[in-house]
């Protein structure tokens, strides 16, 4: 129903950036919340970022003040910019969108995933 693909992940020193990328596509109506998160080898997946379809942002504790999210609903794309990148934010990072599609004339919203982009971050 719903596919994002996400890019822009890679390897960085410490003290860099990154920018993340993520479209969404399909049987899309509309999208709500549109977000961030990370999964590290061995731990459970976090919230990251998340912004309403209003601009609204809220940011996990760990990331205020390096990273910043944002998006462009007319493009059905979500954004991170990534800054101060610390060995921490080493993760698979996903994107996620709360959407509200209309597939045989049933309007719904559901949770849609992307595939992850790696990032690493080296000391």
């Amino acid at each position: 129903q719903v596919q994002l693909v996400e890019s822009g992940g890679g390897l960085v020193q410490a003290g860099g950036s990154l920018r993340l990328f993520c479209a969404a596509s399909g049987s899309i109506f509309s999208i709500n919340d549109m977000g961030w998160y990370r999964q590290a080898p061995g731990k459970q997946r976090d919230l990251v970022a998340v912004i309403t379809r209003g601009g609204s942002t809220d940011y996990a504790d760990s990331v205020k003040g390096r990273f910043t999210i944002s998006r462009d609903n007319a493009k059905n794309t979500v954004y991170l910019q990534m800054n101060s990148l610390k060995p921490e934010d080493t993760a698979v990072y996903y994107c996620n969108a709360l959407a509200v599609t209309v597939v045989a004339g049933t309007i719904s919203e559901s949770d849609f995933w992307g595939q992850g982009t790696q990032v690493t971050v080296s000391s």
